[in-house]
Formats: structure tokens, sequence, C-alpha cells
């Protein structure tokens, strides 16, 4: 019986983690379901970009109010899960505070974590003032789970912090009163406030709240890391990585085609045999010829369904968006939104029958209207304004491509501007021997 609660420890610690690598496993899965591109290049350039972006936090500061309180939050997450590490051993081996013999260096680490924590709950306070009560336009706008989940994180940390506060505030009455086991040891700049609240407790009681408190906030944290499958705080994980893949091309540079470059080059080749049969013919009987675009999310490349796991949902691209600013359907947000979303559905289907089974749906139509698509402007504002590198442009593109090339589904404007270049050398509709008769009128 002495070991029970190592050996309860242990167990709770294998199954929370063992969930949450399943988990981990299928987003690796269902991300391998985008073809392939090769982001291999330039290493430095992306480890730079990662350090700065992702762990740096370069772009979420832009917004200086919501940048810098993310930072503290970020931060604090970050370092007070230093701590865990200590409760990790602690519970595995039935120690108690085994850093402890750090001496000063543990008493510098023990207060800097309560100062954090501090600052963690006044940011998570005021972020859910600006959600919930200042009502922000770019979080009105999200309804239903995206909302709730939104406020659910922020009481995780909010319940977190506390849990980790009481269980110092309880530790440092029970070191004051000599109890077995409960070694002088840390600097407590924070809980000093709340221990008085634990005055007059016999050590029974104080012990029963120290050990709820350590056996909860444990249980938090892994709670909250297997939360984080379901939650759009998988950036928390994902912003490394998808910083260090994200096009270190230049915005605004559209990739193109291979095969419609190729066909450009063999029509402007003066030594090409005009009657050589097309890269398809070579193509096993099999084998369906390559899909121009993309209509679902198998279509897309494995960087741009890394972007729908990232996404933060924080609208800031939404807000930097003109066409939306002008009252138009387009959410950029909403883009990466539905392609995550779809994405979702495609590896549930997977879960349940093996390999995928058509649904009936896809993303185009189903998830995302033309409407949407063609309301864009190309003008990278969306990219721009990511905190975490998500090109949510390249997916309306490719998409765009899909109805063009594909279902010769263009805009009609857009079909008679491509008209009067091909006819006229010019998108409007005039003759070039006509383009001056405007000066003979002034």
């Amino acid at each position: 019986m002495k070991f029970l609660p190592n050996i309860i420890f242990i167990v709770t610690l294998v199954v929370g983690i063992g969930y949450f690598a399943k988990n981990v496993r299928k987003i690796i899965r269902n991300i391998k379901l985008g073809k392939d591109v090769d982001r291999s290049d330039n290493k430095n350039a992306r480890f730079k970009n990662m350090a700065m972006i992702a762990l740096g936090q370069t772009k979420m500061v832009r917004r200086p109010i919501a940048g810098i309180l993310h930072v503290i939050v970020y931060i604090g997450f970050i370092i007070i899960n230093i701590e865990v590490l200590e409760i990790i051993i602690d519970g595995i081996f039935g120690t108690h505070r085994i850093f402890a013999p750090l001496g000063g260096v543990y008493d510098f680490l023990i207060g800097s974590f309560e100062i954090l924590a501090f600052l963690v709950l006044v940011s998570v306070f005021i972020f859910w003032i600006r959600r919930n009560v200042i009502n922000i336009k770019r979080f009105k706008t999200l309804k239903g789970w995206p909302k709730n989940d939104g406020n659910i994180i922020l009481y995780f940390e909010v319940v977190l912090m506390t849990l980790f506060l009481t269980m110092n505030a309880t530790d440092l009455q029970l070191q004051n009163l000599g109890a077995d086991h409960y070694v002088r040891a840390g600097a407590y700049p924070i809980s000093q406030f709340i221990s008085p609240l634990f005055d007059g407790m016999s050590i029974t009681s104080l012990v029963i709240i120290e050990r709820g408190a350590w056996w909860l906030h444990i249980i938090g944290i892994l709670t909250f890391l297997n939360y984080l499958y379901f939650s759009k705080h998988l950036h928390i994980l994902l912003a490394f990585p998808n910083t260090y893949y994200a096009d270190l091309n230049a915005q605004g540079k559209v990739n193109n085609l291979k095969a419609v470059t190729d066909e450009v080059m063999l029509m402007m080749d003066p030594n090409a045999d005009p009657f050589a049969a097309p890269a398809d013919d070579a193509l096993d009987e099999n084998e369906e010829p390559s899909k121009f675009g993309a209509s679902d999310v198998m279509d897309l490349n494995w960087v741009q369904l890394l972007n729908a796991y990232t996404c933060t949902e924080c609208g800031r691209c939404t807000s930097e968006c003109p066409a939306n600013q002008t009252g138009k359907k387009l959410s950029p947000r909403k883009i990466m939104m539905d392609t995550r979303d779809r994405l979702k559905e495609v590896g549930d289907n997977i879960d349940k029958n093996g390999s995928f089974v058509d649904d009936g749906k896809q993303l185009l139509n189903d998830y995302i209207t033309t409407e949407e698509l063609w309301a864009c402007t190309t003008c990278n504002a969306c990219v721009e304004a990511c905190p975490v590198n998500i090109n949510p442009l390249s997916i309306i593109l490719e998409m765009r491509r899909y109805l063009v090339m594909e279902q010769s589904a263009a805009p009609s404007d857009l079909n008679n501007m491509m008209s009067n270049i091909e006819n006229n050398g010019a998108p409007w509709p005039f003759n070039q021997m006509d383009r001056l008769n405007w000066s003979d009128e002034a």
C-alpha cells in the first residue's frame, strides 16, 4: 500500500501521455493526406523564422495589447511547466520537491514561477473581458464551439494557476509548522499572501489540501494536453513546425503548375515536335491524370493542411482583409477553419472505415463557396497579418485554379478579360488599332 500513490500516478501519466500520442499520430496521418511539397531548402532561414516568430512572438506583438498579454501567458505556460518535471519525478519516486537541494537557484525558480502565475491570471482575466464584455469585433463573429473553446482554455489557465498557488501556499504553511516530509525550500512572493487563509488548520487538513491541489494540478495538465487535439490551441505545439515549413518565397509570388509551364514552353520552342504525345499519355492506363487545383483537402499540399491545424482563430487575417472590410463574405479565418473541419471529417471517415470512403462531400461548395473564393483580391494582407505564418491565400488560389481549369467556372468578367487578352493583347475590348482613338476626342 505504501507505493499505491506512485503506481496510480504512473498509470495516470502513461494513460494521459498515451492518449495524447495516439491523437498526435492521427494529426500526422491527416496532414500526410496532402500532396507532397519540398520545404527542405534554406534551413538557416527556416530556423530563424521559427525562432523569431514561433518562439520570439515577433508578429504577435505588432498589436501591442493582445501581443504583450499573449507573451506573458505564453512564457508563463512554458516556464511554469518546468515545474512539471519536478512533479513527475516526485510522483514516480514518492519524493517531495526533489530539486530543493538547489538552494538559492530553487528559491529563485519557485519565486519566478509564482510571479508569472500571477501575471498569467491577470492576463487571462483581461483576455476574458476582451472576448466576452468588450466583445471585440473579430471575436464577436465567433459562435458556438469556436467561441466556447476560446473561453474554456482561459478557464483551464485560471484553474491550473490557482492550483499551483494553492499548492505552494499550503506547502508554505506545512513548512512553517515543521511537518514531516515538507522541507523548507522555495520562495513564495505571491502565495505568502494566500497562506494566511489556511491559518489555524491542522497539519492533516493542510496535507489533504496540498496533496489535493498537487494531484489536481498534474491531472489538469494532462487533461489540458489532451484537450489540445480538440481545440484551436493545438497551435501551442504546431506553431513551431508551421513557421519552419512556411513558404520563403516573396509574398505575391504565385506557384506555377509544372504541367502548364511545360505546355507553354513547348509552344514557345520552335524546335519542338507539335505532334509529340502529351505528358498524360505516359500515365499508366489505370492511373488518373493529375487534377488542376484543389476541390478537397486531399488536393492541397501537406503544408497547407498543417496551416489549417495551426490556425489560432485569432481573426487578425480577417480583420485586415479588404474584401471582408467592404462587406463581402470572404473571411480568411473561415477558410482555414473550414479546411480544418473538412480534414477532421476525412480523418474520422478513415478511422471508421479503415480508408477513406467517398462521403459525397468536398471542401469546395460544401464548406467554402465560390463567392468567398472570388471575393479575394490576392493582396496578401491575411498572410502578412497571421502571427504564425499561415497562408490562407494559397488555399484560395488552388481552389480558384480548380474552378477555372477543371470546371471552366470563372466569373464572366474574368472570362471576358481573358478573351480580350487573347484577341486584343489587352484586358479591354478594343482593337489595338483603336486604342488611341480617345485622343481624337480630347
